[in-house]
């Protein structure tokens, strides 16, 4: 009795070892790429680094993605990190136990900047737009109104 009772209490000993030796848990990644490469990845609003990037992560879930490239409009967008079957709970206990990866990628393709002879123009329309449409939800008066009560302000000063 007392020799099976050392035979379990080896085999807990050396499991246990062996468990805490292998390098326990999951390792998560979030690789991104994106077309053209190069482009300045943000996740959750921090700076991970250039495409292409390995991320490495601890929470499934979405994460708010920003790619940035000088000539290419900067794109804003949300992607998710869908959990892999195994991470369900049960089979999760085993993937901790051996180290399974879960490996996720995103591809983004940017588009460019409209160039004119090679210099970036914006579009002027679009911009005023966008500008007019911020105005607006501030209540601000729009461009012309502020330009007409500078000018009476103006008349009333002179002398």
């Amino acid at each position: 009795m007392l020799q099976k009772s050392r035979n379990h209490a080896a085999i807990l000993l050396v499991s246990t070892a062996t468990f805490l030796l292998v390098g326990c848990g999951v390792q998560r990644t979030i690789t991104v790429t994106s077309e053209p490469a190069g482009a300045l990845v943000y996740l959750n609003d921090q700076e991970v680094g250039r495409t292409p990037v390995d991320v490495p992560f601890l929470f499934y879930g979405t994460y708010d993605v920003r790619l940035d490239k000088e000539g290419y409009r900067p794109l804003w967008t949300s992607a998710n990190a869908k959990a892999p079957w195994w991470e369900t709970i049960g089979p999760d206990l085993v993937a901790e136990a051996v180290g399974a990866e879960s490996k996720i990628a995103w591809h983004f393709t940017l588009e460019p900047l409209p160039t004119e002879d090679g210099v970036v123009t914006a579009d002027v329309d679009a911009l005023v737009a966008r500008a007019e449409q911020l105005r607006s939800q501030l209540g601000a008066p729009s461009a012309g109104g502020e330009a007409d009560v500078d000018a009476a302000d103006q008349e009333k000063a002179a002398p």
